[in-house]
């Protein structure tokens, strides 16, 4: 089992705690695509979602993770929750706390918000998203994915392309491919890369015709308009000519390279059509790889008396 009571930062696990979540992860799977996917791995056992940010993908993904471990899962959202009403997010944790759940899945877009839960409660916090820190289940399945096309990480050149200033997705994939012998390089304009780009630990470029023949993967962030009012961006147009990927740059990528993208696609922006429909875009196994790792990563927080796999 883990080392660690929560799941918040990727830097704080070693690459063998990583290997066991994907190796559970990938024992999940066979699971995912039975006709009765469902164990009773985690019965008696409470999952609250604690959502004060818009998901489709995270939320729904850790829903499903948590039904089909056997898990009784309560889902709060922002527009339901009491800090809509003004409530703190301490004193929301303190009376999750007193209803003695044993995981709390928090996306909030204030960073640190999953550290402050931790003080507060007694459950195993999850981090489903902290503002532009990090995003560790997202990095841990993309990693599977991965790990399920190549076979593994050794020399594989990372490209991660676009709104990376913005990116939690960015912070926990860059360490994370780092760990496990993978070279990620960020790739944007200037005005969407950290002003210190070189302290993420990946090499960075601004201009993506000068790298893209050299990627194994192709990882496309998407434009977060919502995080970027008032601040320089190139137009939409602009961006989409000198960043996104189009028939014109697929055939420039590796024969065997890879498009992957963690969701929502602005289509036309980030991908075209035909890009994001392509059989070399694994973005829907993201989705699906999505689940498996996060029942792994709950069971072995949890630490399942059963082996998490028989039903």
């Amino acid at each position: 089992m883990l080392k660690h009571s929560h799941l918040i930062d990727i830097t704080e696990y070693s690459p063998e705690e990583i290997y066991e979540i994907l190796d559970t992860a990938k024992s999940f799977s066979e699971v995912n695509s039975r006709s009765i996917k469902k164990l009773p791995t985690l019965r008696g056992r409470t999952v609250i979602n604690l959502f004060l940010e818009p998901s489709t993908r995270t939320r729904t993904s850790f829903e499903i993770a948590g039904k089909r471990l056997s898990a009784d899962v309560i889902n709060f959202s922002a527009s339901s929750s009491s800090t809509k009403k003004g409530e703190s997010l301490a004193d929301t944790a303190e009376t999750l706390a007193a209803m003695n759940c044993d995981i709390c899945i928090v996306r909030s877009k204030m960073e640190g918000a999953p550290w402050l839960l931790t003080r507060h409660m007694n459950s195993h916090i999850i981090n489903g998203g902290d503002g532009c820190h990090q995003h560790p289940t997202q990095a841990l399945l993309d990693a599977y994915t991965i790990r399920e096309q190549f076979g593994g990480f050794e020399g594989l050149k990372v490209g991660i392309v676009g709104d990376v200033a913005h990116s939690r997705v960015a912070g926990s994939l860059v360490p994370l491919l780092k760990m496990l012998g993978a070279e990620p390089v960020v790739i944007g304009p200037a005005t969407l890369m950290p002003s210190c780009p070189d302290l993420l630990g990946a090499n960075h470029s601004y201009l993506l015709d000068d790298v893209l023949p050299d990627l194994d993967v192709v990882y496309m962030l998407r434009i977060q308009m919502e995080r970027l009012e008032g601040q320089p961006l190139p137009s939409l147009r602009e961006y989409s000519m000198l960043y996104g990927i189009d028939m014109k740059r697929l055939g420039m990528m590796k024969p065997d390279a890879i498009i992957m993208h963690p969701g929502p696609i602005n289509r036309g922006v980030e991908l075209s059509a035909e890009a994001a429909d392509s059989p070399r875009a694994k973005i829907l196994d993201q989705v699906n790889a999505g689940v498996a790792v996060r029942m792994a990563a709950m069971y072995l927080l949890l630490g399942g008396e059963s082996d998490g796999i028989t039903a």
